[in-house]
């Protein structure tokens, strides 16, 4: 058999994220190098045995693989424009935030430079970074991320490319994603309605997870009327949560809650309503959220 060693990496940003994937890297045995622009940040992973570069040219130096996680694309553009021709050749690996545009025209930026590109996003919070059901997903060449995935999975075991196009974790990153503010404003709102009652917020938090679990166990069901467009057998209907919005409202001022962020989402369901949806499934709400 043989044996290979730990593949040397970079990691360019050493935010929680960031210092969270070069503490994985370190971990799992990988050489690691680190830049930030404030260079105290990487003190700790100095003691835990990585490389502090002084620059960020020498940090692209360094490695083969390069994982870039800064701020967003520009910023990324910003700081690895200057050593371009350092990096030419490498693979790069970014884990920022951004649009499914900014990732394309990203991934042109990169390709016009002769670097070797891939783009992804870590779907997690830093303290998970490692686990083996941590979810990591990207996009770009299949051939490239066949090179480096042993390498990835080190962040998460959960490791996945979308397919080639440039902007697919982006774009995923962001539909999914969807639905992280208006769930979390949803249970902050309960937790100020039970905060005038003496009620914690933690004791919501059992019944509030199985509420969400019930959630994930329906979306099949709406996936599947949604890709049919047929939103007839739906047995939660539009009208069932138009009659119900009357009682959203009268709870959030019975419980001294604003009830702006209910507004829109109720005038949503009037809309998907007076489009002739009202018997149909509430999944029917994306073909008015599709219109302009």
């Amino acid at each position: 058999m043989t044996h290979h060693e730990p593949a040397a990496v970079t990691v360019l940003g050493l935010g929680s994220m960031g210092s969270a994937l070069a503490r994985a890297f370190l971990a799992a045995g990988h050489p690691t190098t680190v830049w930030n622009r404030t260079p105290d940040k990487a003190a700790p992973l100095v003691a835990a045995g990585a490389r502090q570069a002084a620059t960020a040219g020498d940090a692209v130096a360094a490695s083969p693989l390069v994982v870039a996680c800064l701020t967003g694309y520009d910023d990324t553009r910003r700081v690895l424009g200057p050593v371009a021709e350092t990096l030419a050749g490498r693979t790069l690996v970014t884990l920022n935030s951004g649009t499914p545009a900014a990732a394309r025209e990203f991934a042109s930026w990169a390709g016009e430079r002769g670097v070797r590109f891939l783009d992804g996003a870590v779907k997690d919070v830093p303290d998970a970074v490692g686990r083996p059901g941590t979810l990591l997903y990207y996009a770009g060449d299949a051939a490239l991320f066949a090179e480096h995935v042993a390498t990835l999975r080190v962040l998460g075991g959960d490791t996945i490319l979308l397919g080639g196009e440039p902007d697919l974790a982006k774009f995923y990153e962001s539909a999914v994603g969807a639905t992280l503010l208006p769930t979390l404003v949803g249970f902050f709102a309960g937790a100020a309605a039970a905060r005038t009652r003496g009620i914690a917020a933690a004791d919501l938090v059992p019944y509030t997870v199985r509420w969400l679990q019930m959630i994930g166990e329906i979306l099949p069901v709406f996936a599947a009327e949604i890709d049919a467009r047929d939103y007839s057998a739906g047995a939660s209907s539009v009208d069932l949560f138009l009659a119900g919005a009357d009682w959203d409202v009268e709870f959030a001022r019975e419980s001294k809650v604003d009830d702006a962020w209910l507004r829109p989402l109720h005038d949503l369901v009037r809309k998907a309503a007076g489009a002739g949806h009202g018997d149909d499934s509430i999944a029917a709400l994306t073909e008015v959220l599709g219109t302009p």
